[in-house]
């Protein structure tokens, strides 16, 4: 009988530590409080890029040309220098006579290949004045790019790693020999330090996905059979399922039942389960 007695209190000795122990965790549970921050959920298009390469031509570019061919006497500039408009640049000895060569148009000496004494001839440029305050870029796109580009465009362009933006000047209508149609942007910025012939990096606005919810690419999370975001609703984590339209490298177009103006986990969403009570450290825009 006492044996009896005894494994009664040990059972329900082990019954109440159970409980407690479950009572415990379970108050443990309630009492976990995950920071996250978030971001506003906006409706709106997607616009995605591809990139396209092109070389820098000065703004403009004016020939000097010889009038009679003869013998250069003197060189009052060379390459690189900035000049005036009818700044002297050379004295010209020919049969003719001499002849002082003026710049046409202010800006910078190029081109210029010949020494004194050399005979320079009037077939080809002595040198030519480009204008570098401004700077162009001409680039070829395909018939589906050239049918998303518009005149005064403004389109991202990198160059040297810098980024500018570079604005569409023309579009040709008709393709050159290779099918490809060229394009004329000049860029905004002016007194550019880059030299003509850099190489530019153009991106070309290519597909656009319209009137979805763009969130950063950061807030959404992917498993082998499920693809969804944490909504917070009430101080809890709202697991809603998505699914991805199009994506870039930092934004993506969702659909699914969360709407504009949403507040969406971006950071702290890894460690949260459905139901999780959070405490949101920082919103968007602050």
């Amino acid at each position: 009988m006492k044996k009896i007695l005894l494994g009664m209190v040990a059972i329900l000795l082990v019954s109440s530590l159970a409980a407690c122990n479950e009572e415990e965790a379970k108050t443990k549970e309630e009492d976990r409080v995950t920071s996250v921050e978030t971001i506003e959920a906006e409706k709106g298009d997607l616009t995605m890029e591809e990139s396209v390469y092109g070389r820098i031509q000065p703004g403009s570019s004016t020939p000097i040309m010889v009038e009679n061919p003869g013998e250069l006497d003197s060189l009052e500039a060379k390459n690189g220098d900035n000049v005036d408009k009818d700044e002297k640049i050379a004295t010209i000895q020919s049969p003719a006579g001499s002849q002082t060569i003026k710049a046409q148009e202010s800006g910078k000496v190029a081109n210029l290949n010949a020494s004194e004494g050399e005979i320079v001839s009037n077939e080809e440029p002595l040198a030519v004045i480009i204008d570098t305050d401004t700077m162009k870029i001409n680039f070829s796109v395909t018939a589906d790019m050239q049918k998303l580009l518009e005149k005064e465009d403004k389109l991202n362009t990198e160059i040297d790693g810098e980024k500018y933006k570079a604005e569409v000047l023309s579009i040709d209508s008709m393709p050159d020999e290779t099918g490809m149609y060229t394009v004329a942007a000049e860029l905004e910025e002016e007194d550019l330090d880059i030299l003509p012939g850099s190489v530019a990096e153009v991106h070309i606005p290519e597909k656009r996905v319209k009137d979805a919810i763009i969130l950063p690419t950061e807030a959404i999370v992917e498993t082998s059979d499920e693809t969804f975001i944490y909504v917070i609703k009430k101080d809890k984590a709202v697991k809603m399922e998505v699914n991805i339209k199009e994506t870039q490298s930092d934004k993506t177009a969702i659909e699914g039942k969360v709407e504009d103006g949403d507040q969406v986990v971006t950071t702290g969403q890894l460690t949260l389960s459905d139901g999780d009570q959070v405490n949101v450290v920082k919103e968007s825009g602050e």
